[in-house]
Formats: C-alpha cells, sequence, structure tokens
C-alpha cells in the first residue's frame, strides 16, 4: 500500500513545486509592470486628482462606475473618500453607482442594462462634477454610455482603462484624464488599476490636507 502511495505523493510535491512557481511570477510579473508603467501613467494620474479636488473644492462630487472587478473598485475608492483614506479629514463626496440594487435592477428590467449608470449619472450628475469610469477593456457599453452622459452634463472623466483604451479612448477629451494601463491581461490592468486608485486617493488628501502622516 505504501509503495504504491508513493507516485501519488511525489506528483503531489511536483505540483506544490509548480503552484508555488506560479505564485512567484504574478508577484513578479505585477511588480515588472507596475514599475513599468510608472513613469506613462503618473501623468493622467496627476490629472485625474487635479480633477477630483477641483471638483470637490467647489462642492461637487465623484461619481464612479465598472463592472465585476470594477465594480468593485469603484465601491473600494468612494469608500476611501467617503470614510478617509490615511490622513484624518472631513468626509468627501463620492458615490459608486454599483451599489443599489433595486435601482441597478429596475433600469435594466425595464430599459437595459446598458444604462445602469448613464441613468444615474443623468439624475444625480451637475457640471463640475466627476465620473470615475472603470473598464479593463475600455469596452464597456454600460461605462461607454455613462460617459456620453457626463460630457453632455459638462462633467469631467477619469477613465481607467488596458488594452488601449478600447473605445472609452475616443470618447475623451484633452480636459479629461485616461489612466491606461499597457497590458492585456485583466488580472495585471486591474492590480496597477487599484494602485492608481490608491494614488488618486493620496494626491487627493495631499492637495486638500498637505503632507501629514
Amino acid at each position: 500500500m505504501a509503495i504504491a502511495q508513493q507516485p501519488r505523493a511525489a506528483s503531489r510535491g511536483a505540483q506544490a513545486e509548480i503552484l508555488v512557481s506560479r505564485i512567484a511570477a504574478h508577484f513578479t510579473d505585477s511588480a515588472n509592470l507596475k514599475l513599468a508603467a510608472a513613469a506613462q501613467l503618473a501623468q493622467p494620474i496627476a490629472l485625474g486628482v487635479h480633477l477630483m479636488v477641483q471638483a470637490l473644492s467647489a462642492g461637487g462630487k465623484i461619481l464612479a462606475c465598472g463592472n465585476g472587478g470594477s465594480a468593485a473598485d469603484a465601491q473600494h475608492f468612494a469608500a476611501e473618500l467617503l470614510n478617509r483614506f490615511e490622513v484624518e479629514r472631513a468626509p468627501l463626496a463620492a458615490v459608486a453607482l454599483t451599489t443599489d440594487s433595486s435601482t441597478l435592477t429596475s433600469i435594466a428590467n425595464d430599459y437595459s442594462f446598458e444604462q445602469v449608470f448613464s441613468k444615474q449619472v443623468q439624475a444625480l450628475g451637475r457640471q463640475g462634477d466627476v465620473l470615475l469610469a472603470i473598464s479593463t477593456s475600455g469596452n464597456s457599453p454600460n461605462v461607454i454610455a455613462a460617459m456620453r452622459v457626463a460630457a453632455a452634463l459638462g462633467m469631467r472623466t477619469v477613465a481607467l482603462t488596458g488594452r488601449g483604451g478600447g473605445a472609452m479612448a475616443g470618447l475623451l477629451s484633452a480636459a479629461d484624464a485616461h489612466v491606461c494601463v499597457p497590458h492585456t491581461r485583466t488580472a495585471r490592468i486591474q492590480e496597477v488599476h487599484l494602485l492608481a486608485l490608491h494614488c488618486l486617493c493620496d494626491g487627493i488628501d495631499f492637495q486638500l490636507c498637505g503632507e501629514k502622516r
């Protein structure tokens, strides 16, 4: 019986080695992408900070949207602003358009899923507000629809994309900010998006509160 189990145990050992190697490769790939993208993304992230601080300082707000993992990122960002990031400060006006199940399902049921964000932007957005539009592909129809409404209202957009920016890239004006991760793999793009969101939070705190730790 013990002899019969040896190949199986050896196979498990080989699998464990491969698994550890795969995990290490994820860390290496993610770190390398972040370092390589820093110079390319720092300027558009800084522009995003400027647009958001300008809106918040004028009594405006930030509306955030995305699907799947990008929906989680939108909610994460809104929570960091409404509560706090790393410094004590007053709450900042940010709304994730991904959280109200009654609103989302009623719009999707009565109209279409493509309008779940755009109708909220139409109702809640005002000139001078900022739309945080997140899509790893840059081609999410409901995010694109929200961007169109935001532009019509006189809002600025901070777009987080990957894969060249997709259709979203063509909707942005020179006054908008486009943080386009130079990669095609969704997981890697999302990892850089999270870092970019933390940079936005830190930049907003720095601009509004100064150097505090």
